[in-house]
């Protein structure tokens, strides 16, 4: 009993989808305490901040209750987050982690102050942390995740490019230092003056405080400055490209969808799914069905034939769409107290050979059957046959 409360205290924390309105409720909430509490870090730095002290305080303890706790939920749901590792290491990594790190210094600072006072000021400054909150946000939105995915696919060309500029910036600064060191040996002390030159002269227009006096100082900073717009206009070159073919690759896979058909649904592998530990090699899957995708701990893992499934996978799986011009007829029975199916499981039923169970709704849920699936009074049974049964009701789909 308790891990079905604790997987579903994970789900509610975990980003919701529309279907379930308990975590959307948290994910809204959660937004907005970690507005709230960037609004009060930000406003305290005014002068009218003394006049609204009290009610700011009142609302940052709070917001900072609500991280707290949000974290203590995050850390005893940790193994469902990591389900290939035991529960101690899947809270390590989590702790670890970039946005267990975030979510522990978001609300850490605030209460330490209460039992190292000495330290006050110095824990205050880490309330700046809480900003990196709002990488959560971005994790709500689909349209912001592509930033992440960009920069993600992006990296090994950002790298690059900053490490051509890092090799630029070095090469000025030493020349620089040569060709102006008698002239402005107070200015130009070391290299690490000429780096400081470089930096502001590549990347920005310049400050004004170190500049080349000489004229082969004043040539070079000039090449300097034309090679500084090339390059900040690498990175930016590679950002442009990667969010170009990161929207074209959505819209091509939204076009051959529609083009050719292809419909896509989610399977939420869960415990004690049969999937669990399966290869995909292994799964027994319908003709014309395909596992597209498989997504795993906030990444989306491209499957092969090796690939094990572990509890908590979210599988998408593509099929052909019903092409046909007529409609599919499906039929609906309740089933009420005394109906010969209520208790009963599907594999027990004795079902005409064309008849197929096609989905249960139950307490507002849409319930996809499998043979041991037990009825209950009150589902609502949906399903495609030629017989008919009391109480049945045509649909046309």
């Amino acid at each position: 009993m308790l891990s079905v409360k604790k997987r579903r205290v994970f789900d509610i924390i975990q980003i919701g989808y529309d279907e379930d309105w308990q975590s959307r409720a948290f994910d809204i909430v959660l937004m907005a305490m970690i507005l709230v509490n960037l609004f009060i870090v930000i406003f305290s730095t005014f002068d009218g901040f003394a006049a609204y002290k009290g009610i700011l305080d009142t609302a940052e303890v709070v917001t900072v209750a609500v991280f707290a706790v949000e974290y203590a939920l995050r850390v005893w749901t940790a193994e469902y987050l990591y389900p290939a590792l035991p529960r101690k290491n899947a809270v390590l990594k989590y702790m670890l982690s970039f946005n267990g790190v975030i979510d522990m210094l978001s609300f850490l600072p605030f209460f330490l102050p209460f039992f190292f006072p000495a330290g006050m000021v110095a824990f205050r400054m880490f309330r700046v942390v809480r900003i990196f909150r709002l990488f959560r946000v971005n994790a709500y939105y689909d349209a912001l995740n592509v930033i992440g995915n960009v920069i993600h696919g992006k990296k090994d060309q950002i790298l690059s490019s900053v490490f051509i500029i890092l090799v630029l910036m070095t090469a000025s600064s030493l020349c620089m230092y040569h060709l102006e060191h008698e002239a402005q040996p107070e200015v130009f002390r070391n290299a690490f003056s000429g780096f400081w030159w470089a930096a502001s002269t590549l990347l920005t227009v310049g400050y004004g405080d170190i500049y080349p006096v000489t004229i082969p100082g004043r040539i070079l900073g000039i090449m300097i400055t034309f090679l500084g717009v090339g390059m900040v206009a690498i990175p930016t070159g590679i950002l442009s490209a990667g969010f170009v073919e990161q929207y074209t690759h959505l819209k091509s896979l939204k076009d051959y969808s529609a083009k050719e058909n292809i419909q896509f649904i989610r399977l939420d592998v869960k415990e004690n799914h049969p999937w669990v530990g399966r290869k995909v090699c292994e799964l027994s899957l319908p003709p014309g069905l395909i596992i597209a995708a498989v997504r795993r701990a906030g990444k989306v893992v491209v499957p092969r034939g090796g690939t094990v499934l572990l509890e908590g996978d979210s599988v998408v799986m593509g099929a052909e769409g019903y092409q046909e011009e007529g409609g599919i007829p499906l039929k609906e029975v309740m089933l009420k107290e005394g109906h010969p199916w209520v208790d009963r499981v599907i594999q027990d039923l004795h079902l005409p050979g064309r008849t197929l169970i096609v989905m249960v709704r139950r307490a507002g849920k849409i319930l996809v059957p499998d043979g041991t699936f037990r009825f209950q009074a009150g589902d609502m049974v949906v399903m495609h046959t030629n017989k008919t049964y009391r109480n049945m009701k045509h649909i046309e789909v």
